[in-house]
């Protein structure tokens, strides 16, 4: 068997062990896995020496949003900057979301994330279908699962931008994707609550007294909480499947623990920056730029999610990403409702659960394949063809260096984004190399591929993990 790549040397780490093998690619597949595969099938191969390194399968980031208006403006980061970057942090394939706007239907949104795509990306790429009409856009639901979509998004905010959805759309939707083995995502926030908190601190006294701190001043947890809990009463009545995105309370994890305790059809998600970041970062004077929706909250938060990881109420890590440069954030002026909402976090998802949880004793290696690899896989419907090494699956393959700290500067990153969250930390756990779909495109942590390499994919149902 000859082969167009061999990755010789490396210990190979699944979601459940962690051996030591070669890995030979043929085509855009893994064709081979074993010991000396480069001895008499090596001639011509590509050799790409993994000694002393973790080989993993590549990341799967479910939660982006590129090039998406939002805030009066529009994220800086797009297919071309986004998908780089994930390259090099060892993310090989992502899901954004087509949102449709005023009227549009789904199908135009799915179409206009298709042409944000398209002839840019560098890594391979999906959407969830946003529904913001339910009237509408539940007519559909079937043409788009068609298209290899079966997941949706609801927000239950967002009503000024046209995108919330209330108890009648979310119930409506786990109803209709529970006969046709769809999944339906919610960003879960009480809007009214949210609004009226809003309102009562959005005077010049307390916005010039408090500053950045009133965006997370005006979201108590409760907001998220009670959302979550809603959406589970609906997923449990309907027999949905419910995928809570972006949790970021204790609060929450605990909810969805007991709901999984009780048969709910019902996973969640967290971001890296909920894990490692907390609320005095609004209290600087850079406050600002990290404002997301939900916000980052405490420590105590930080320590429940990383033993919902560990223990599973939460299956995988993404970011959430919607980069806004420091120009773009400095238009709020000190009125904390205009703040473009959204941080960078494509290029450091891997380091950053990498770093914090595996060398931290928070996971184990294995764990942390499987939050940001396996899992993502499984539960999106892209499995068993991404997030394992396998034969006969995708060689999207990261390789990475278990020890080596390289420092976070946005100055030597791939991102459109003029400043980052993580700035100046040491971080381990970024891809020296990364195939996709065969095809090496970062070498020595350099990015070397090429635009319109990556492909949308079809996805089938998705999982309950």
């Amino acid at each position: 068997m000859k082969f167009d790549t061999i990755i010789q040397g490396g210990k190979l780490v699944s979601a459940t062990e962690t051996t030591r093998a070669d890995i030979g690619i043929r085509g855009e597949k893994i064709a081979a896995i074993g010991v000396g595969l480069a001895k008499g099938n090596g001639q011509g191969a590509k050799i790409i020496d993994a000694k002393g390194r973790y080989v993993i399968p590549g990341g799967i980031d479910v939660h982006v949003h590129l090039e998406l208006p939002f805030c009066g403006t529009t994220s800086s980061d797009n297919y071309d900057s986004g998908t780089k970057a994930a390259a090099c942090g060892g993310v090989t394939s992502l899901i954004d979301f087509a949102i449709p706007y005023g009227k549009e239907s789904v199908q135009q949104a799915v179409d206009n994330w298709h042409a944000r795509a398209e002839g840019k990306a560098c890594i391979d790429y999906s959407f969830h279908a946003a529904i913001t009409d339910w009237a509408r856009h539940s007519k559909e639901i079937d043409k788009i699962m068609d298209q290899g979509i079966p997941t949706f998004k609801e927000f239950m905010i967002y009503a000024a931008q046209g995108w919330q959805s209330d108890d009648d759309a979310v119930f409506g939707a786990l109803e209709m994707l529970r006969e046709r083995n769809g999944m339906l995502c919610v960003h879960a926030e009480s809007s009214k609550v949210l609004d009226a908190l809003i309102a009562k601190y959005h005077n010049k006294k307390d916005m010039k007294t408090y500053g950045a701190r009133l965006h997370t001043m005006t979201r108590p947890h409760y907001i998220e909480a009670e959302a979550i809990e809603r959406a589970i009463h609906w997923a449990r009545v309907t027999g949905g499947k419910l995928f809570i995105v972006h949790m970021s309370t204790a609060q929450g994890a605990d909810l969805v623990k007991r709901a999984q305790s009780e048969g709910v059809q019902v996973l969640a998600e967290t971001c890296a920056q909920y894990l490692v970041l907390d609320d005095s970062v609004f209290a600087n004077k850079d406050g600002h730029l990290f404002a997301c929706q939900p916000q980052v909250k405490r420590p105590k938060d930080q320590k429940r999610l990383w033993a919902g990881l560990k223990d599973g109420e939460v299956c995988s890590v993404s970011t959430d990403t919607c980069t806004f440069t420091t120009k773009q954030k400095a238009t709020w002026k000190g009125d904390f409702t205009k703040i473009p909402m959204g941080m960078p976090g494509l290029e450091t998802l891997l380091p950053i659960v990498y770093t914090h949880g595996v060398l931290k004793r928070r996971l184990t290696v294995n764990q942390w394949v499987d939050k940001c690899c396996t899992s993502p896989a499984k539960v999106m419907g892209m499995f068993p063809r991404k997030g394992i090494l396998r034969i006969g699956s995708d060689a999207d393959i990261a390789v990475i260096h278990p020890t080596k700290k390289r420092k976070v500067d946005w100055r030597k990153m791939e991102t459109n984004s003029d400043w980052n969250p993580y700035q100046g930390w040491q971080l381990a756990g970024a891809a020296e190399h990364t195939l996709s779909r065969g095809t090496q495109i970062v070498k020595n942590y350099k990015f070397i591929g090429r635009n319109g390499h990556g492909q949308f994919i079809k996805r089938s149902n998705p999982g309950m993990k």
